[in-house]
């Protein structure tokens, strides 16, 4: 397995970004592409061919949920259980603190479609790059937003190669890290869950372990509480 310099890695990302760049990087859930700026924003979705209906989500840690999301002590716990004690990705979607600090020189445009409805979509616990990457925004003070690395509704992509070339052409720094942990045959990125009423937004890798971790140690069954429907995804 090759050894990567994730401190180093990230901090080139950082400073793209920083500058009002574009970046792909590779997480465990699949290659994702990142930015900040209203520009860097735009180009992202123009290179998906995505739809500004459709908010980007923003790379997450458990000390931002903590800070950022507003929900309940049981969400919080949910949460906790699935990404530290059982140590897997997953994004949550809840109602947040837009007057975070961390978003006070975001572009008013960005904030509008990162979001929907008043609710934040954060990715948590994609792997080691994904953490090193929010933890130096983190210190630099600047929120990192983004979506999956492809084509809108063509499949998330685990390999840089396999990014479709505008998007891949979009970015100003793009990381090679070979094969995403969770790729998978059905494009699969993130799983999705709402912490308002536990639906379903998007089933994604670790699915079906992360319903029985839910029914077993919180009687959620997410399964029973069905999808949630069109509301904020990152795909």
């Amino acid at each position: 397995m090759p050894d990567y310099d994730y401190k180093n890695d990230a901090t080139r990302v950082i400073d793209a970004v920083a500058a009002g760049g574009v970046a792909i990087v590779p997480l465990d859930v699949a290659y994702a592409i990142t930015g900040n700026s209203e520009e860097a924003m735009r180009r992202i979705f123009t290179a998906k061919n995505r739809s500004f209906k459709k908010p980007s989500g923003m790379l997450s840690n458990w000390q931002l949920f903590n800070d950022i999301q507003i929900c309940g002590e049981r969400e919080r716990a949910v949460v906790d259980c699935v990404i530290n004690k059982h140590n897997l990705p997953m994004s949550t979607v809840a109602p947040f603190r837009a007057d975070h600090p961390l978003f006070a020189d975001v572009a008013p445009f960005v904030i509008a479609n990162s979001s929907k409805a008043g609710t934040l979509d954060m990715l948590l616990n994609a792997g080691e790059l994904h953490d090193e990457l929010v933890s130096q925004a983190l210190a630099r003070g600047m929120p990192l937003f983004g979506s999956s690395a492809n084509t809108s509704l063509q499949g998330s992509k685990y390999r840089l190669q396999d990014i479709e070339a505008p998007v891949r052409e979009a970015a100003d720094i793009a990381l090679d890290h070979g094969t995403s942990k969770y790729a998978n045959d059905e494009g699969r990125s993130s799983s999705i869950i709402d912490l308002r009423d536990f639906k379903t937004i998007r089933i994604g890798v670790n699915y079906e372990r992360i319903c029985e971790i839910l029914l077993d140690e919180f009687a959620i069954d997410l399964v029973a509480n069905g999808m949630a429907g069109d509301r904020a995804a990152m795909g």
